[in-house]
């Protein structure tokens, strides 16, 4: 199948089998291995990337599905020379140990930070009607899809805390 994807700003041409997963894609034949595949069940957030400005388990959908989206990889939001606020903030703080779940982290704390940015709540979330704060217990909640195996949840939540008061202006 003939299609095109805009990944990180670039159109990319490919010729893929319809059945070809979106992290599939990205990592086989875009070379963009920034995604991780943790359990290729959408239960572990390692192939978080961004689409169309949310969140999404790469592993889940078809490369298909998303022609004409625009599509943000890790890759995209920040280079080696030029971090993203969060992608600094994250090391920092300590918010990674071995690393492979830090990729899918950054995107769905990005995404995340526009999500509480334009109001939308959360389970947590108590007065529906005060813009909501980027507080330990909505970020706990918020990320709750994204899964630590070495357990660097307080320095995660520091980092996006950071980045959330810096966005503020606080």
């Amino acid at each position: 199948m003939q299609l095109q994807l805009d990944v990180n700003g670039e159109r990319h041409a490919l010729d893929l089998d319809p059945r070809t997963s979106l992290l599939d894609a990205l990592r086989d034949h875009l070379g963009l291995t920034g995604s991780k595949k943790g359990c290729d069940h959408g239960q572990c957030g390692a192939c978080t990337v961004i689409v169309e400005g949310r969140r999404i388990n790469s592993c889940l959908t078809l490369a298909c599905m998303h022609e004409g989206d625009e599509i943000t990889t890790v890759e995209g939001l920040g280079a080696p020379d030029d971090l993203s606020p969060l992608q600094r903030a994250f090391v920092e703080h300590d918010g990674y140990q071995c690393g492979y779940c830090t990729p899918g982290q950054i995107c769905s704390a990005t995404a995340m930070l526009g999500e509480i940015e334009k109001g939308w709540p959360s389970n947590v979330t108590e007065d529906l009607e005060a813009q909501v704060e980027a507080s330990i217990e909505e970020i706990s909640e918020r990320m709750s899809g994204n899964l630590c195996r070495c357990s660097c949840y307080p320095g995660i939540v520091d980092a996006i805390r950071q980045v959330a008061k810096e966005e503020a202006g606080a």
